[in-house]
């Protein structure tokens, strides 16, 4: 049984940071593309970041270079490293994983952003 479980959000002042993580199980997690998706109130799920199985990395040119993704294959887990946080930034953060499409989705971690 595949379980994506995310960690790490919550509530930051804007210019803070945040480090999400996701537990990923039940399948062989180093063969697979993992990512994260965002989805704010009234609008569109975005695919913010991704990193394939070798390391290559894709970010959405929103975050402009405040996120980072990394993978730790040893623990079955990514992060997604938040850093200069925007109330723009509010949504709530889904981890995916897949060969080729994204079939696999975690249950959602709340980030919200404000003073």
């Amino acid at each position: 049984q595949v379980q994506l479980v995310e960690s790490g959000g919550g509530l930051v002042q804007p210019g803070g940071s945040l480090r999400l993580s996701c537990a990923a199980s039940g399948f062989t997690f180093s063969i697979y593309t993992m990512g994260w998706y965002r989805q704010a109130p009234g609008k569109e799920r975005e695919l913010v970041a991704s990193i394939t199985s070798p390391g290559s990395t894709y970010y959405a040119d929103s975050i402009e270079g405040r996120f980072t993704i990394s993978r730790d294959n040893a623990k079955n887990t990514v992060y997604l490293q938040m850093n200069s946080l925007k109330p723009e930034d509010t949504a709530v953060y889904y981890c995916t994983s897949g060969r080729g499409y994204f079939n696999y989705w975690g249950q959602g971690t709340q980030v919200t952003v404000s003073s």
